[in-house]
């Protein structure tokens, strides 16, 4: 097996309600389900600079002092860095519709009921937003 591929993952958090994208259904990897927003971190950036660049990029907001949050997933080709954001300028509008088809706020409880990218992080996420829920 090759080189794990870095990938930096915000979990933006707003009165409770999580922030997920929709990937679009011709996406390559983990088509049509949902996702928090991120992407790859490039060469010589750290995962938590990977993770600012990307909600800039995905959805317009610049985010403030990402938490590291534990994350599991069961892809052996990803090496996943999970970041809690409570703080960001901006309003958070998809502009990556070539990658996302929807973005949306959801409460906490709704996720299990999701189609989702890496279902077996959602303990590891429940436990970051609502500790005792994960």
């Amino acid at each position: 097996m090759g080189a794990r591929v870095s990938i930096a993952v915000a979990l933006l958090l707003r009165d409770g309600l999580v922030l997920l994208v929709h990937r679009h259904p011709s996406r390559r990897w983990y088509p049509d389900c949902w996702d928090l927003v991120g992407g790859h971190v490039k060469a010589g950036e750290l995962p938590h600079q990977a993770v600012g660049r990307e909600c800039l990029e995905e959805i317009g907001v610049q985010v403030y002092d990402p938490v590291p949050i534990p994350m599991t997933i069961t892809d052996p080709a990803l090496d996943v860095h999970a970041f809690l954001v409570t703080r960001w300028d901006g309003e958070p509008v998809n502009l990556a519709p070539e990658e996302h088809d929807e973005l949306r706020w959801f409460r906490p409880g709704e996720l299990a009921g999701l189609k989702l990218a890496h279902p077996a992080g959602l303990p590891s996420l429940l436990s970051a937003v609502s500790p005792g829920l994960g």
